[in-house]
């Protein structure tokens, strides 16, 4: 069952498996802000659906699995563009991905960098094509996450490993993220959705109240992270407003190395 009222992506039910594509490949899959209300109401539709167990998340193409906020979009109007709401949600969609009370799997399908590793991060399961590359771009591009991206990926992979991951914006392959903790299992390409569906039918053939307790369980230790979030929403959304916050997303859309020379502290 597929629902076709969606523009940015694709959501599709498979027996207990709800799919969500983010279906922008030709920006990467990078999400605005319409991407963004697309992917809450799917979310919200897939925990109303008794009938749906567990959910995996994924990119359409082979190129990316998602490149976070459409650097371009801020570009050009120096915000996510409009949505039906008037507001830009990515804060609730992360919570609502730790919220829902079904297991939710990252299939990796290419690139997941920026926002979009942030996403994978805090998905319960994360699964990767041996083409699957991780990283973080925030600071290239005048851009940060200083909720869920940082505490939460500190928790996942250390301390030192998530700062470099932060402070570099280096790539990193599929094997270096399995060896790091960060993925749970490296596939080939063609095999990367059947084996997330193996693994969502799996947990659909579990209790699904032992799994929504788990799932609460190991929750709780980090909820903190919500509230850290909200405020380094809060303080992203003046920082962008700043020129050094606007050079960074000039010096993308132009293709050219950013300066930021003259913002030191």
């Amino acid at each position: 069952m597929a629902d076709p009222g969606y523009e940015d992506i694709r959501y599709e039910v498979d027996g207990p498996i709800a799919v969500i594509t983010i279906n922008r490949p030709a920006r990467y899959n990078a999400f605005r802000g319409r991407t963004v209300e697309e992917m809450i109401a799917a979310f919200r539709a897939a925990w109303a659906d008794k009938s749906v167990r567990a959910l995996i998340l994924t990119g359409a193409g082979d190129k990316a699995f998602c490149t976070g906020g459409d650097v371009k979009q801020r570009a050009e109007t120096g915000d996510y563009g409009p949505t039906r709401s008037g507001m830009f949600e990515i804060e609730y969609l992360h919570k609502l991905i730790r919220d829902i009370p079904k297991p939710v799997i990252a299939a990796v399908n290419g690139l997941a960098i920026g926002g979009g590793h942030v996403l994978h991060v805090i998905c319960d399961l994360s699964i990767a094509s041996e083409t699957a590359k991780f990283g973080q771009a925030g600071p290239r591009v005048g851009s940060f996450d200083a909720g869920f991206g940082t505490a939460f990926l500190a928790r996942v992979v250390g301390e030192k490993r998530a700062r470099e991951i932060w402070y570099l914006c280096r790539q990193y392959d599929a094997a270096t993220a399995e060896r790091w903790g960060l993925v749970n299992a490296v596939v080939a390409p063609e095999q990367l959705l059947a084996e997330a569906k193996s693994w969502a039918r799996d947990i659909a053939a579990m209790s699904p109240t032992a799994i929504r307790f788990l799932k609460h369980s190991f929750n709780t230790d980090t909820e903190h992270q919500a509230g850290v979030g909200n405020i380094a929403t809060a303080s992203l959304e003046l920082f962008l407003q700043t020129a050094e916050g606007q050079e960074g997303a000039a010096a993308f859309a132009e293709k050219r190395p950013p300066d930021f020379a003259r913002y030191t502290h």
